[in-house]
Formats: structure tokens, C-alpha cells, sequence
């Protein structure tokens, strides 16, 4: 229970963290691609707009910022100056080309005279492609390009090249995912030694809950044996009555109750024993089913079961017929006025189904897988006329993983509901 526990704590942190990780790498790196683009645009628009050369910058006219004011206002980094060198240095930094095309998609001038790695003849080629795809911008292998339409019908197309920006783009995107990797890492190691911390008091209070009910189940043990006892004295002298017969009952009631509580305490400090050896499962389940047929049809229910013969397992017969009879009681006791309880037990190689379904008029919405948890109930108010407590289907999934199995809830329509255990044939026993 307790690895359990802290297993669940470890996933659920160590997925939070992912999440904000994957957000957190996505932003930055996204944003950074952004920016890339948006200054590769700003330096097309001014090439553009200047016939395909940087105009002259008059230093007289821009002089640079008063380093002073760095100092009084107290900033870390002065983007003044950044936005002076940037706009000073551009004409140095941005490798471009650009072409000229009449309306016939002819080059009638071409400046390669700024980057090196193209040729006139793939300057013309690119800028072709790129008019006849119809786009006026976008990116052409690791180059920028805008289309603009001059006055005079041609086509004045520009790239600047980018593969220097999206290199420092991928080198953030493998440095972030690195750096993510050892915060995982990290915060895994971190999470880990602090679980157990973290999940105590939670196991503290499972440990109370469990020492209260195996305490509270062998305190109820006697109570109920002298009230038993008494009754057959009281049947004795004067006879059998409906009032005995509701105490009977009532007693039948509660040692069921009381069993199922110690059963699933056992179960989970593993201190019961179990008895593996090879089954008749086939009998076992077939006893189980039989001695339900009386209580269906008194209730007018219509039962039936369909068990394979001669099916054999390894496992703990006292148990597997406690898991049956739980989950047929189960059917009955939820079923559907004048409802239908059907009992299939097959094999398919080396595994065993075991399928107990029912008429449900209210199944509950959401995860089925909430009726295994101990104690809950889906409709009280059924619950307290059918004698039920949230708990019988609780033991029948600690008997069936103790076995090797597994045990699910499923809607069949809208109206039937269905629990499915799966055994193995070879059983070995396992912790619940």
C-alpha cells in the first residue's frame, strides 16, 4: 500500500512538472522562431523599400545613447544602445539577394554581390519558385523571401538568408531540452526521497483504518456468537418465530459483514493464507451459483448460468468462492426489479473469464472503476434497503489480484452491467 502510494505521489508530481517543462521549452523556443522571423521581415521591408540596398546611415545624425543614463536608471541593459548597433551594424550582418522578374517571369536583374553560398542561376531559380507559388512571403529552404509588385509590372523578390539564426534557434531547443532532461532528473530524485514524507500522514491513517476494522471485526465476533447462542435457547423453549428469524438474520448480516472486513484487512497486511492448489474451478463457481438459485427466484429474478465443464486453475478454493459468491449476492441484490442475473465462467488457452452481469436501472456515470473502492456506494439510498456497505466488491478485487487476476466494471447498454475477472490458469501469488 505504502509503494503504491508513493508511486502515485511520484506520477502525479512528475507529470505536473512535465507539463509546465513542455510549456515552458515550447514558449521560449516558439518565441524565439518568432523573433527570427519578425527580424528577417524588418530587414526585408528596409531592403525592400530601398531597392534592395540599406540606406546610408549618417553617424552625425544617430549618435549613440548617453551611457549615463544606464547608470541613473539603475537597468541591466540599456536597450537603447541595443536597437543603435543593431540598426548600424544590419547592412554587415545580413547575408541577402535579391531578383528582379518582368512579367514573364524573366530575371531582368540579379545582386548575389551579398552572400556567397548562392549562384545567379539558383538566384533566378528561387525567386521563380517562389512567384509561382503565388505566396508574397514566407521561407524558401533556410532563406526569407518577399514578393513585392512594382509600378512598372515586375516582380522585385528579396531573400535574406536565416540558417545562422535557426542554428542558434536549434542549439537553444537541444540546450532547453538538456536542461529539462536534468531538472526531470533532478526533481524525479528530489520527489522521490521527499514521497515518503509526503504520503506518511495519508499512511498513517490507511494503518488506523485498518487496525480499527481487524480490531472492530474481532471485537464483533463474540457479541455475535452469544447473540446467536441465545437465540437457539430462546428457539428452544418456545419455538421459532418471525422475531427470532429477523435476528438470525440480522446476525447472518453482520458475520458477513464482519468477514469480508477481516478478509480484506489480511488481504492487504498480507498475513492471510492462502492455500494454492489445483482447482475444479468449474465446481467451485457451479456451488456458488446454486446456492443463489433460491434467492433469485424468490425475488422473481430471472438467473442464469452458463459455466463451462472441467475448467481447472491454481488457487485457494475458500477464496474463489467467496470472490463468486460476492460478485453473484452483488448482482442480485442491485439488479433491477424483475430483472435478469446471468453466471458465465470460460476459457480461452490460458486464461479463465469469469463474468458476472446484471439489469441495472441505475448505472453510475463516469469511471465504473469506483465501485472497487472500499466503501463506496453508488446510490445510498438502494444501498441501505439492499443491506449493502461498499465493500464486498472491494474484497472480491483483493481476492482476484491476489490470485494473479484482475477484475473490471463495464456497461453493457444502458441497462446491464457487467464484472469481468480474469485468472490464469498457474496462479502465483501476489500482494494485493
Amino acid at each position: 500500500m505504502v509503494k503504491k502510494l508513493r508511486r502515485k505521489f511520484v506520477i502525479t508530481a512528475m507529470s505536473a512538472l512535465l507539463v509546465i517543462l513542455i510549456v515552458l521549452i515550447g514558449v521560449i523556443n516558439i518565441f524565439n522562431v518568432v523573433q527570427i522571423t519578425q527580424h528577417a521581415d524588418e530587414m526585408l521591408q528596409i531592403l525592400t523599400d530601398n531597392n534592395g540596398s540599406f540606406p546610408r546611415f549618417d553617424k552625425n545624425k544617430m549618435s549613440p545613447p548617453d551611457p549615463a543614463q544606464n547608470t541613473q536608471n539603475q537597468s541591466f541593459m540599456n536597450y537603447s544602445f541595443i536597437g543603435y548597433n543593431r540598426t548600424m551594424e544590419a547592412p554587415y550582418e545580413t547575408r541577402y539577394f535579391w531578383v528582379r522578374l518582368d512579367k514573364n517571369a524573366s530575371a531582368t536583374e540579379i545582386n548575389t554581390g551579398h552572400i556567397a553560398a548562392i549562384s545567379s542561376s539558383d538566384a533566378v531559380s528561387y525567386a521563380q519558385s517562389v512567384v509561382s507559388s503565388g505566396h508574397t512571403s514566407g521561407f524558401y529552404s533556410t532563406y526569407r523571401y518577399m514578393c513585392t509588385q512594382k509600378d512598372d509590372g515586375s516582380t522585385f523578390v528579396i531573400f535574406t538568408d536565416c540558417s545562422s539564426g535557426f542554428y542558434n534557434a536549434y542549439s537553444l531547443l537541444l540546450n532547453s531540452l538538456l536542461l529539462g532532461l536534468l531538472c526531470l532528473a533532478a526533481m524525479f530524485v528530489l520527489v522521490y526521497l521527499l514521497s515518503g514524507k509526503a504520503v506518511a500522514p495519508v499512511v498513517e491513517s490507511l494503518e488506523k483504518q485498518k487496525r480499527f476494522i481487524t480490531d472492530a471485526g474481532h471485537e464483533l465476533k463474540t457479541p455475535l456468537a452469544v447473540i446467536s447462542a441465545n437465540i437457539d435457547v430462546l428457539e428452544l423453549e418456545s419455538g421459532p418465530n418471525e422475531w427470532t428469524q429477523s435476528v438470525r438474520n440480522q446476525i447472518k448480516r453482520m458475520t458477513g459483514l464482519v468477514k469480508n472486513m477481516l478478509t480484506l484487512s489480511r488481504m492487504e497486511e498480507e498475513t492471510i493464507h492462502l492455500v494454492f492448489s489445483d482447482l475444479n474451478l468449474s465446481d467451485t463457481v457451479h456451488e456458488a451459483a446454486d446456492s443463489f438459485a433460491a434467492v433469485a427466484e424468490s425475488a422473481d429474478k430471472k438467473y442464469t448460468v452458463q459455466i463451462d465443464p472441467d475448467i481447472h486453475c491454481t488457487g485457494d478454493k475458500n477464496s474463489i468462492h467467496q470472490l463468486a459468491s460476492l460478485l453473484i449476492d452483488n448482482a442480485i441484490k442491485y439488479s433491477s426489479d424483475q430483472g435478469s442475473i446471468q453466471v458465465h465462467l470460460s476459457q480461452d488457452k490460458n486464461l479463465i473469464t469469469f463474468e458476472v452481469s446484471n439489469t441495472c436501472d441505475c448505472i453510475p456515470d463516469g469511471n465504473l472503476d469506483r465501485l472497487f473502492d472500499r466503501f463506496y456506494r453508488a446510490d445510498s439510498s438502494r444501498s441501505r434497503q439492499t443491506g449493502g456497505y461498499g465493500i464486498g466488491l472491494s474484497v472480491a478485487r483483493a481476492i482476484a489480484t491476489s490470485h494473479g487476476g484482475s477484475i473490471i466494471a463495464q456497461r453493457d447498454g444502458d441497462h446491464m452491467i457487467r464484472f469481468i475477472v480474469t485468472l490464469p490458469v498457474k496462479t502465483k501469488k501476489k500482494a494485493v
